[in-house]
């Protein structure tokens, strides 16, 4: 408060200052998805599950009790809560914690590589597609339709059996499957957005294609096809483990959860419990996965 000269009489008067107006940070759209994440329990507890998946992988090398791949047949199939092996031992007496931890990488690489591929590529496709309709739009669009003519499942195998066993024709083969999927997503939203007010008020303005798509097309497509690409991890993890096991995947003796399934499919018998412990990793990471889509998706909802 401050002490001013009255005009009219002379005499000294207080002078009220002006309350002061907090400055409001200003979030974007981004910003209030993440806090609406963030507050989400669910999501955030599949978050933090599979943030501690991919470090155990990550940092198997530090944490690994054994190595990998040396076994021991006097000590095979060790059951759980064993003094030496904690999670037991497979068919050639490894250590089954060592070998889910060395296994997360494969199995991770194969489940995210093929879904981060195909959201480029799919992108790229759906936007094309969408934007510039026509018979660009039939093109893509036809060539698309093809490939949802098989399940996911059956083309998986089909084109992995073509290419042969190995990690990289596993790759290629789901993100050929993924591809198709994303693109519909993609030319879907952009054909929604292509009439929009915003869009034409740029293309009025002079703005050439390109910078109408990049400026004010690419952003509001991106984020429906990344919450729904996000959602095909856990698919992607459970069709590469299936390809593991049908031996159109990794080889032997590398480890991996859908190969280690089927080495110890033998042992289901004997000592189910270590026999299971893949497709319970396979299991909690693609449900964490899920979960973690849903929470996404309902964050990025508008609320009004």
């Amino acid at each position: 408060m401050s002490i001013q000269t009255s005009l009219a009489t002379g005499d000294p008067v207080a002078a009220v200052a002006a309350p002061e107006i907090p400055a409001v940070a200003s979030r974007g759209y981004w910003g209030s998805v993440l806090r609406r994440l963030v507050r989400d329990p669910v999501a955030m507890a599949a978050a933090c599950v599979i943030l501690a998946i991919v470090l155990a992988a990550i940092f198997a090398p530090l944490i690994a009790p054994m190595d990998p791949f040396k076994g021991s047949m006097v000590r095979r199939l060790r059951h759980v809560g064993d003094a030496t092996y904690w999670l037991g031992s497979d068919e050639l007496g490894r250590d089954m914690l060592t070998r889910l931890l060395y296994a997360g990488r494969l199995s991770l690489f194969m489940g995210v590589l093929p879904v981060v591929i195909a959201f480029f590529v799919g992108s790229g496709l759906g936007i094309l597609a969408g934007y510039a309709g026509g018979w660009v739009n039939t093109l893509i669009m036809r060539v698309v339709d093809v490939f949802f003519a098989f399940p996911s499942v059956l083309l998986a195998i089909a084109l992995s059996g073509a290419l042969g066993a190995g990690i990289l024709n596993s790759i290629v083969s789901l993100t050929v499957v993924f591809v198709p999927q994303i693109t519909r997503v993609a030319e879907s939203v952009t054909v929604q957005i292509r009439n929009r007010d915003y869009v034409e008020a740029a293309r009025v303005s002079g703005a050439n294609p390109f910078t109408v798509v990049r400026v004010q097309v690419l952003g509001n497509v991106l984020g429906p096809v990344f919450v729904y690409a996000t959602s095909l991890i856990s698919v992607s993890m459970i069709l590469a483990s299936g390809l593991s096991f049908l031996g159109l995947g990794v080889k032997p003796p590398e480890p991996e959860w859908g190969l280690m399934l089927n080495t110890l499919r033998t042992a289901i018998y004997v000592n189910p419990v270590v026999a299971a412990l893949p497709g319970v990793m396979i299991f909690i990471t693609s449900i964490s996965f899920n979960l973690l889509s849903d929470g996404l998706r309902s964050a990025m909802e508008v609320r009004q």
